[in-house]
């Protein structure tokens, strides 16, 4: 594999109508998760991918594995638990970009996870492994899972690839903090939005939740490379990206879009750009702005992975010469 990753998918169900979801009456459903996003992202790009996980032995957890399969991703690694469901989230859209997500995935079969069903070889075969901040709030097991799959990427030479990807519903903040931190720090690359970072350091004006003045990404880097990663990337939406390791630093532009028609997802389109990037050879900052062209990209389109494109459409966006009607 050139990424594997450790993460829960979900099945998505996302009214039709936007407002208040307690007026809703029919609802969509596709599957969505942060790890699959990515691998999914980076599949279409042509990389081989692996995801490590459970689901349920029920429909949502055989529409997530055909699903998931059928992107191109390896599911060799995703056991199915015969007790345990799959979980489920709804997506409220109160106005064209305000949006609320509602988690249904306590006991859920990915929760369950264990390091034991980590097969070392697999992450020794790979080249990165592509973690987020979700998966070690889901449960303590979960925790300990990421952390030993950590210690044998560590022992195999695989280089680790970090986003927080902050989840306040699922664990305390002072516990969020606790751990993310620790993770950030043994990772060689972390790529963090702006909220998570001023949440876990301030942005260097006393803030600590971000509300305050907006953190500076060259703070904010720094901060992470002082944890000990070798590069730091801070996400700044329209903005793009500033990155930073013990070299160089530097903001990338992000890609100007007309319409913005779902925000969730651009930040998982964000890391499969940069691991795209990484894989092909590139410089930091061309991997770099690879990951804004996707994230940009995914926000144009509804859905988590609707918007993710192959190589063609990648270059004709990042060139500025898509067309209209293809013919």
């Amino acid at each position: 594999m050139d990424v594997v990753s450790i993460g829960e998918t979900m099945v998505l169900f996302t009214p039709r109508e936007q407002g208040q979801m307690r007026y809703s009456r029919s609802y969509t459903s596709r599957i969505a998760g942060a790890e699959t996003n990515t691998l999914i992202g980076l599949a279409k790009l042509g990389h081989r991918t692996g995801w490590i996980s459970q689901v349920g032995q029920d429909e949502f957890g055989a529409q997530i594995m055909a699903a998931v399969r059928g992107e191109g991703v390896d599911t060799s690694q995703t056991a199915v638990h015969p007790s345990a469901p799959t979980g489920v989230f709804y997506k409220e859209r109160l106005q064209e970009v305000s949006v609320r997500v509602y988690y249904y995935r306590q006991g859920s079969a990915a929760s369950l996870l264990v390091p034991e069903s980590i097969d070392e070889n697999y992450i020794a075969r790979a080249k990165y492994l592509y973690l987020t901040g979700i998966t070690p709030a889901l449960s303590p097991n979960c925790r300990e899972a990421v952390f030993h799959a950590i210690g044998l990427a560590r022992k195999h030479g695989v280089q680790v690839v970090f986003d927080p990807n902050l989840r306040r519903k699922l664990w305390s903040d002072e516990e969020a903090r606790e751990v993310l931190t620790r993770l950030c720090g043994m990772a060689d690359l972390v790529l963090a939005g702006i909220s998570e970072g001023t949440f876990l350091f301030g942005d260097g004006e006393g803030n600590e939740d971000g509300d305050g003045k907006k953190s500076s990404g060259s703070y904010l880097a720094e901060r992470f490379l002082q944890l000990g990663c070798k590069a730091a990337i801070l996400k700044l939406g329209a903005e793009g990206a500033y990155y930073a390791t013990g070299m160089e630093q530097k903001l990338v532009p992000g890609f100007k879009v007309d319409h913005v028609a779902d925000p969730v997802g651009a930040g998982d389109g964000f890391a499969a750009g940069v691991l795209s990037g990484l894989l092909d050879g590139l410089p930091l900052e061309e991997a770099v702005r690879r990951g804004c062209a996707i994230g940009a990209a995914v926000v144009t389109v509804n859905g988590d992975i609707e918007g993710l494109p192959d190589r063609e459409l990648l270059a004709a966006f990042m060139s500025g010469r898509g067309e209209d009607v293809a013919r």
